[in-house]
């Protein structure tokens, strides 16, 4: 049983930074791309960055691209989220989830090709 666990969030300024988590214990982890989701209050999930499981693959949403930074650790089983200039439209519940699904360098932001998900962690961004 895969289990995701995200770390990380909580309340910055807007231009400022967060370093998001996730843990996932699974001694397979290498064999696993990981993808970011984030949900704000009304609003649809949207697919933020994956990295595949070689971590030679990432992909990232146009509305972060430049600001955010995906990449994994597999000795750690850990792959984080590094978020640089965030703004007020940041701010949601950030989700990791773990497929198998693809070749080892690709991934996708595609919600339906993930099988396992963690709880999330908030992000809130605001002066």
């Amino acid at each position: 049983q895969v289990q995701l666990v995200e770390s990380g969030g909580g309340l910055v300024q807007p231009g400022g930074s967060l370093r998001l988590s996730c843990d996932a214990s699974e001694f397979a982890f290498s064999l696993f791309a990981i993808a970011w989701y984030r949900q704000a209050p009304g609003k649809e999930r949207e697919g933020v960055s994956c990295i595949s499981s070689s971590g030679y693959g990432t992909d990232y949403t146009d509305s972060v691209k430049g600001r955010f930074t995906i990449s994994r650790d597999n000795a750690k089983s850990m792959v984080y989220l590094q978020m640089n200039n965030l703004q007020p439209e940041d701010t949601a519940n950030y989700y990791c989830a773990a497929t198998t699904e693809f070749p080892q360098d690709l991934c996708s932001l595609t919600a339906s090709w993930y099988n396992y998900w963690g709880q999330g962690t908030h992000v809130t961004v605001s002066s």
